[in-house]
Formats: structure tokens, sequence, C-alpha cells
């Protein structure tokens, strides 16, 4: 089968996905054009509103940082202009993670399932998160949120950038309740403004902490 050509377009099919296989193979032959259609054609927002989000609850440039969900490295290249200096990155597809490595953004990637855990990270290795677009329809479930607080460190920030549309089914505003109920999480914030400017669907950036009373 021939590779993905400049023209193929993958944006309006994103959500179409249903199966882990098909998930995997959408995402591996939208790597060639993925930065393209996002920034490029459509000015994606939310690698940059997370970073400056992260930016407000985390002060040290030389935190170790994971890019949850990191595909080509858009995100970890925001942090990387936001100041941050050790980020790493996973994500579910091989073909975007090679992007992402040739980047040169990363310390680290590797591969990862959410929605399967164990991650490849030990308890409370990382002193921020972020996970921007990660969490939405047929992508990864809001109960991954239980294996990514394991490895933060108690206090450290976890930031998520999701669209509107994934927003308001709520499913991931019930697990962020539960979280911080169960004294997990602390809320630090909750803003609404761009996700992708191109197509006209806004989107979220939500801020919590890893409460410091939580080990694992």
């Amino acid at each position: 089968m021939a590779g993905p050509s400049q023209n193929d377009r993958f944006l309006d099919i994103a959500y179409e996905a249903r199966t882990t296989d098909e998930t995997r193979d959408l995402y591996d032959r939208w790597a060639e054009t993925y930065d393209t259609e996002l920034i490029a054609e459509n000015d994606y927002a939310q690698p940059r509103r997370c970073a400056e989000m992260l930016s407000r609850y985390l002060r040290d440039p030389g935190a170790e940082i994971l890019d949850i969900g990191c595909g080509t490295g858009l995100s970890g290249a925001a942090l990387l202009a936001a100041g941050y200096r050790t980020v790493d990155g996973c994500d579910f597809s091989p073909g975007m993670l090679a992007k992402a490595r040739d980047t040169g953004v990363y310390r680290r990637v590797f591969e990862a399932d959410l929605n399967g855990p164990p991650l490849d990270a030990a308890d409370g290795a990382y002193g921020a998160a972020v996970a921007v677009g990660v969490f939405s329809f047929s992508h990864v479930h809001p109960d991954a949120l239980d294996e990514i607080l394991r490895i933060l460190a108690p206090g450290a920030p976890l930031v998520i950038g999701l669209n509107e549309h994934f927003y308001d089914e709520g499913a991931l505003a019930e697990k962020l309740t539960a979280l911080g109920t169960a004294g997990r999480i602390d809320r630090l914030a909750e803003e609404h403004g761009d996700h992708i400017r191109g197509t006209g669907v806004t989107g979220w950036v939500i801020a919590v902490r890893k409460s410091s009373a939580v080990s694992a």
C-alpha cells in the first residue's frame, strides 16, 4: 500500500475510529500530514494554551514533564517555547512517535496505551503532565486519569486540553469531580477558548494538581 500523500487529510474523520487497531492505523497514516493540517491549515491553538496554563502552576524550568499523547510533538514544542527543558512524550501511534522523536524536543519517547495501563514510568516519576487533545470520543477514556495520577509526584500539576464537544459530553468532568471528592486532586482552573481555529471548534483547558497527601 502506498504511503500517505500531502493531499491526505484526516481531521474530518479523526473521531470515526472505533477500535484500538482503527485508531492506531488512522494516526499512523496521519503522521506525515498532521502538522500541516493542524497548524498551517487550521491554527491549532491548544498546545500553546496548555503550555501557558502549565506555566502558571509550574515555575521550575527543569521539572520533568510527561507530554501524554504527544503526537508529532506539537505540544512538546510549545512546552519548550514556554521554557521547560526536560520533556518526555508518549503516544499510542508508532508513526506519530517517530515524528516526535525527530523533532529533538523530547528526552525520551515511548509507546503507551492509556486505556490499557500501565504506562512505562515509575510511581511519582514526573513533576507535571499535559494531555492535549487526548481525551475525546473513541480516544482515551476518563478513567485513564487514575494511571496518569500514579506517575505524577504529589503536588504535581496536570493540564488537560479538550474540545468543546467532549467537554459537554460530561464524562471527564464527572471523573474529575469524583477524584476531587476522593481527595486525590485539587481543581485549579478551567478556561474556555480556541481549540482548532480553522474549524470553528472551541475547547477547554483544565488544570488540576495531584493532592500532596496522595503518594500514588
